[in-house]
């Protein structure tokens, strides 16, 4: 497709321009942004593309994409910001803060375990309403009622969905402000991100339609969540990604972007997401103090996970990096959180990179795919 690419690289990492174009040319990007940030300084920001279904409105650097599941590791870095403040302790159970969350056996689930997903709380246990996920308040108390799959710390099991209505409940009980505005005042302001969750109210208006690669990209690994979606209709792999089934569908609807949830409906800029992980990755975060940088990438839980279906090592709400090349964050103190369809930001402390990567043409790999990876393995190459 024919195609102006926008932006700049550093001196020393101009091969980046090709690398990122030849993700449109041969892997099926229509709109997307990438941006790097190392020791506090821009060195990388670009763009191309469309953001829109028509392909009339152009791809610019402030367009916000749903980033999807990339959103857990900006709600997991405000869980942190209130222990920093020393509004919540990680340790104590969550019902001393929100009693209600005590139903159905919860009573003993700590912050931290809800952050690397060993609380049991992966799904809604009966079905529940389609439109159950635009209630924020109904959605909390919903979690609030619901009982863990399994004991509360005796396994890892991803939460594709409560995580977010669980922990952002938690947030809004422990520092007596909406989630929104608490994202506003310690993360959007501070970091002069442009997005936020949902996409309403925030700095840019620019907002990317998203949709399905054209063509599927050949897999990294294979991916087990659908097989085991298809074996157990009623297990908790299945009611975590399809209850209610509108967790799927509507993710350009007024609907979804008006909504708040947290885990999922992020929408960010490939900018922001190197803002927030290079922040993470300096000498001197303004996010966190140092030793909660350390604590939020230092591992909490390691094992082949539950709803994934995968091996996955996690730190305080962010996943770590590892060996395969999918989940590769750099070097190996690398942490970020990749969301579905391809986008990602992580952190690299050794090398003292953010890293962003957002993409309307969704992919089908459980992590990063073969776009993500290849900017990330040739950025590593120049660096």
């Amino acid at each position: 497709m024919p195609m102006d690419l926008y932006g700049f690289c550093a001196p020393g990492f101009e091969p980046l321009y090709d690398t990122f174009a030849t993700n449109f040319r041969e892997c099926g990007d229509s709109g997307a942004a990438f941006a790097v940030r190392q020791h506090g300084e821009l060195i990388v920001s670009l763009w191309a593309g469309r953001a829109d279904r028509d392909d009339e409105t152009p791809y610019t650097e402030d367009t916000l994409a749903n980033v999807f599941s990339s959103s857990k590791g900006v709600l997991a870095l405000l869980v942190i910001q209130q222990a920093a403040a020393g509004n919540l302790d990680l340790d104590r159970p969550v019902a001393d803060y929100w009693p209600e969350f005590a139903a159905a056996g919860k009573d003993k689930i700590t912050p931290r375990q809800l952050l690397c997903h060993r609380a049991g709380l992966v799904a809604f246990r009966e079905k529940v309403a389609d439109g159950l996920i635009y209630d924020w308040e109904g959605a909390c108390d919903k979690v609030a009622a619901t009982e863990p799959w399994w004991v509360p710390g005796s396994h890892q099991g991803y939460a594709p969905f409560l995580y977010g209505w669980s922990l952002g409940g938690l947030l809004e009980r422990v520092s007596s402000t909406a989630l929104p505005e608490l994202y506003r005042q310690q993360l959007a302001q501070p970091l002069e991100l442009d997005g936020g969750f949902g996409a309403n109210g925030h700095r840019s208006s620019r907002i990317a339609d998203v949709g399905p690669l054209k063509q599927p990209l050949p897999e990294l690994r294979e991916n087990a969540v659908g097989r085991a979606i298809k074996e157990d209709r009623k297990g908790p792999v299945a009611m975590a990604f399809t209850n209610p089934v509108s967790l799927m569908m509507g993710t350009n609807s007024a609907e979804w972007r008006g909504a708040l949830i947290p885990a999922a409906n992020g929408h960010f800029s490939a900018r922001d997401l190197a803002a927030i992980y290079g922040d993470l990755a300096s000498d001197k975060p303004a996010a966190l103090p140092q030793e909660l940088v350390e604590e939020a990438r230092r591992e909490q839980s390691h094992g082949r996970d539950a709803v994934l279906q995968a091996e996955v090592s996690f730190g305080c709400g962010f996943i770590r990096s590892g060996k395969s090349a999918d989940l590769r964050f750099g070097g190996e103190q690398g942490f970020g959180h990749p969301g579905a369809g391809g986008s990602v930001g992580f952190a690299d402390p050794e090398r003292g990179v953010g890293f962003g990567y957002v993409t309307t043409r969704l992919g089908q790999s459980l992590f990063m795919d073969r776009r993500s990876v290849s900017l990330v393995e040739h950025l590593y190459r120049l660096l």
